[in-house]
């Protein structure tokens, strides 16, 4: 993937994101409850130190998210003050194509987790 783009839905190239920047550093993540994992205006691979289950996936802002729904199965809206994403992916894009999960409730810090092989990114 390349350092620098916007990120797009890969069945429908509808455009999900701003445009972000991939973190080298990850010394700025911030892993307090109820705040934003990663700053605005990035993203970065994960490597499962932050969320276990997002090996390889995508992880930005919430804020940097455009152009999405939630998903229509209720399921999986689960959570007490935000969406806990422990019941499958829970945004799709606004065509309605799965895209990721999003992250936020108050006993976890708050991100979107974007599925590698759902979208791409385009410089």
């Amino acid at each position: 993937m390349s350092k620098t783009g916007v990120f797009i839905c890969k069945k429908c190239s509808l455009t999900l994101t701003n445009p972000l920047v991939k973190l080298s550093n990850l010394d700025s993540l911030n892993d307090n409850d109820k705040e934003d994992l990663i700053q605005t205006g990035n993203y970065f691979v994960s490597n499962g130190e932050f969320y276990t289950d997002a090996k390889g996936k995508i992880i930005i802002n919430k804020k940097d998210l455009k152009n999405f729904k939630y998903h229509p199965d209720s399921t999986r809206l689960n959570g007490c003050c935000g969406l806990d994403g422990l019941d499958g992916l829970n945004i799709t894009c606004k065509n309605g194509h799965e895209i990721g999960t999003e992250y936020s409730d108050c006993w976890i810090p708050h991100c979107i987790i974007l599925e590698p092989e759902l979208i791409r990114i385009k410089a």
